[in-house]
């Protein structure tokens, strides 16, 4: 069980993070069932210059906080009072960079996942933001928990060259202005378990 280090999460630009975390392996452990997942899906948020960003113009709230502490740090959300939606911390204290898991490709405890889901609706298992964080259990409860502990982490997992990754717009940040056009979407091409694009 190698863990990333500290150092991969505390790199200074968000993209090359949210880049490099495609081929990786999230993993949970909760009450003694262990959840994992390849990760085929992530967007960036550059904090305080990124109106996409919960924390734009250095928005420091109740629910932002986290954002602002080191990377290497779970930031969980509740999306639509509905979802869950699971970011990684980046950078270093202060600058409140994160990247958003918007799919997984699930290779352990899948049976697990499924009975965290729905028993009789699997198909879209971890393809999507709110989706995944159902699969993986994940809930406010991980928030601002350390990557490096033993509840929720992530793993080198496999290799995925620059020829399969395809970059985009973000989903949902319409109201980013000229910042919802940047492409700060990153997915493996022709991964099936990517996400539509549209909704969670």
């Amino acid at each position: 069980m190698k863990k990333l280090p500290l150092k991969f999460y505390q790199q200074k630009e968000v993209t090359v993070v949210a880049r490099q975390l495609l081929g990786k392996k999230l993993v949970t452990q909760l009450n003694g069932v262990r959840t994992a997942g390849i990760i085929v899906e992530t967007e960036a948020y550059a904090g305080a210059v990124d109106r996409a960003s919960h924390a734009w113009n250095n928005r420091r709230t109740q629910r932002t906080e986290v954002m602002f502490g080191p990377g290497g740090t779970a930031y969980v959300y509740l999306c639509y009072g509905i979802h869950y939606l699971f970011n990684v911390v980046t950078n270093v204290a202060d600058t409140p960079h994160a990247v958003l898991i918007r799919a997984l490709e699930p290779v352990e405890g899948i049976a697990d996942m499924q009975l965290r889901y729905h028993p009789k609706t699997s198909a879209l298992l971890t393809a999507g933001p709110g989706s995944l964080s159902k699969a993986m259990g994940i809930n406010a409860s991980l928030n601002s928990e350390n990557l490096r502990g033993e509840i929720i982490w992530i793993e080198p997992g496999i290799t995925v060259t620059d020829e399969q990754i395809v970059a985009s717009t973000r989903v949902g940040v319409d109201y980013a202005g000229a910042d919802a056009l940047l492409p700060y979407r990153f997915h493996i091409r022709n991964n099936k378990w990517v996400s539509k694009g549209k909704g969670l």
